[in-house]
């Protein structure tokens, strides 16, 4: 795996590393190898992540073909969402930076 470092930005190479890494499931697997897991473990663990991902494939079909709703989208909290209309209104002045 390589990632590019660009005007010597660490931290930004550290980032994109981070999420290659997590595409990859390296960091689960990681997990799962800490310790030994018995091969009936192995087998439930395997068969659960099977069932829930067939429950999650079902499920997004039933949406798209409009038997079941989308899922709701989160709200934003109401303090922040009035905070953000009286930024962009002009009643809360923007702190600059010195």
């Amino acid at each position: 795996m390589q990632v590019l470092v660009r005007d010597n930005n660490v931290d930004q190479a550290l980032r994109v590393l981070k999420k290659k890494l997590q595409r990859e499931g390296v960091f689960r697997e990681m997990r799962l190898r800490e310790a030994f897991e018995k091969p009936s473990v192995k087998r439930a663990r395997q068969k659960s992540e099977a069932i829930s991902r067939q429950r999650k494939l079902a499920r997004k079909q039933l949406q798209r073909d409009g038997l079941l709703p989308a899922p709701k989208r989160s709200r934003p909290h109401k303090r922040s969402f009035l905070r953000t209309i009286r930024l962009f209104s002009g009643l809360m002045p923007i702190a600059t930076q010195s």
